[in-house]
């Protein structure tokens, strides 16, 4: 492990005093991979590419097709992007190739990738896209996405339940249109408020190594900054490392977006201020479950808006602190 990433770590368990030790800290992998070595191929193929696996989120998001494909005898080939959308579009022809039955995509970047999905389409082989829309939806089957507008706007609407005036910084992800709509659900709401002022914002493309270091940055340049709006829950945990580092974990009100287990725990010990819980289980199985409809002939609704939740500390002992849900 290099030096960077080891700060991270340290300073990622450090924040609780109950201590998150069990942290899926999966943003160290380097390297997109194969996850479908165990997979025995047994009749239909399916293939699946996601903008990074770092995030646990998009990893359950899989299981879950993987186990519904293969409750049905069939394979499903998992590509990780990495964060590359060539690596992303490159895969997405290997899938072609292997003639795939469907194909399952959470984008890189929602504009990019339309080349790969004209191919798909000239090729008769439908996509569902999971997560977060791509920019030309007509070249897609079916789209299954939470309701990321709604996930920035609970967040907004907490802020100003809890707080009368605000300096906000937004970590945010201009390549990924979840992201994109998540910080305008919060934007839009706050609206002209001069009491919410935006001071701050950056990129992170919702990954905990770049937010920290950003958070770090932008914190020095702007010590008034009293919120911080993540896109994501990593990209919020990034944060909080970055405020412990700066001695300022506690003074500044963090918010995300996932429900994650590890947000859930910050929320809970009073370092997190609340997230926008999504749903990849229920997400996973959607999105399965329409690939077989779409091979099926049925008619079915192209999009399909999971609702989120809004956790924080008045409500997070109601849900599952370890889990997802």
């Amino acid at each position: 492990m290099n030096k960077k990433y080891k700060k991270i770590v340290i300073a990622i368990l450090l924040i609780s005093t109950v201590g998150f030790i069990s942290i899926n800290l999966k943003v160290l992998k380097k390297n997109g991979g194969d996850h479908s070595a165990r997979q025995i191929e047994n009749r239909k193929k399916f293939g699946a590419t996601y903008m990074t696996t770092n995030n646990r989120f998009y990893e359950i998001i899989n299981d879950e097709i993987r186990s519904v494909v293969e409750s049905n005898g069939d394979i499903l080939v998992t590509r990780d992007a990495a964060l590359d959308k060539e690596k992303q579009t490159q895969q997405i022809y290997e899938f072609i190739k292997l003639k795939v039955k469907a194909i399952f995509i959470n984008p890189v970047d929602w504009k990019q990738v339309k080349p790969a999905l004209m191919a798909a389409k000239k090729a008769g082989i439908p996509v569902i896209v999971v997560d977060t829309p791509v920019y030309d939806n007509k070249l897609v089957s079916c789209t299954v996405i939470s309701d990321n507008y709604d996930a920035g706007v609970q967040c907004a609407k907490y802020l100003m339940k809890t707080k009368s005036k605000a300096n906000i910084m937004l970590i945010e992800h201009s390549e990924a249109k979840s992201g994109i709509d998540r910080i305008k659900g919060f934007v839009d709401t706050i609206g002209s408020n001069k009491q919410y002022k935006i001071v701050a914002e950056g990129d992170s493309e919702g990954q905990l190594d770049k937010a920290m270091p950003l958070v770090n940055n932008l914190i020095k340049k702007h010590p008034e900054v009293d919120t911080i709006m993540a896109l994501n829950d990593p990209s919020a945990l990034g944060a909080l490392a970055a405020l412990k580092e700066n001695r300022l974990l506690g003074k500044v009100m963090v918010f995300g977006v996932d429900g994650s287990p590890e947000a859930k725990t910050m929320i809970h010990d009073g370092f997190m201020t609340a997230t926008s819980a999504q749903f990849p289980n229920k997400m996973g199985y959607i999105a399965a479950e329409k690939a077989y409809d779409i091979l099926k002939g049925k008619k079915l609704k192209k999009d399909v808006i999971v609702p989120i939740t809004l956790i924080s500390k008045e409500n997070v002992l109601q849900y599952e602190i370890s889990g997802w849900k």
